[in-house]
């Protein structure tokens, strides 16, 4: 079953690359005390995910953080080396934090899994995008079809902030 506002989220690790390595980010250390967006999506480098979902949140990064958003969070089923390159190439540092699910188990334990045979994607995301304060889902948005990128946009967050 998904998760609906009012559910916390549950405790899960990402991985992050940074200076130093490969870094370990809990959702504990991520979430708690803290007003957080956390917006995941198919795959890095897909056409909508990089035409639309993650440059508006990009763009949008300040305007949410002036609204008390304390970090905005992509999260996808790629690895962190894919997640940074990615971020970097859509100006996404310091802005918009490139998270890796890299086994998908956040993904399943939120209950967004979704498998695009099709496309070649086979263990990937919704498309979704969810306020989270201290831990507890405080909006969510998913998509109906990962082709959609409206109720999940930056935007419509602005929205709900």
């Amino acid at each position: 079953m998904p998760i609906k506002v009012g559910d916390p989220v549950p405790a899960a690790t990402f991985k992050q690359l940074s200076a130093n390595g490969i870094a370990n980010i809990d959702t504990a250390t991520l979430l708690k005390g803290r007003k957080v967006v956390l917006f995941g999506l198919p795959g890095a480098y897909t056409p909508v995910c990089s035409a639309n979902h993650l440059p508006g949140f990009v763009a949008k990064a300040d305007d949410l953080k002036a609204k008390g958003i304390d970090d905005i969070a992509c999260i996808s089923v790629n690895d962190p080396f894919v997640m940074q390159a990615w971020g970097k190439q859509h100006g996404a540092d310091g802005k918009v934090t490139m998270l890796s699910d890299a086994d998908g188990a956040f993904t399943r334990a939120i209950g967004l899994s979704l498998d695009l045979p099709e496309y070649g994607l086979n263990g990937r995301s919704e498309r979704y995008s969810m306020v989270v304060e201290n831990g507890v889902v405080k909006t969510i948005n998913v998509e109906k079809t990962v082709l959609d990128h409206g109720v999940s946009s930056a935007a419509n967050c602005m929205l709900h902030t």
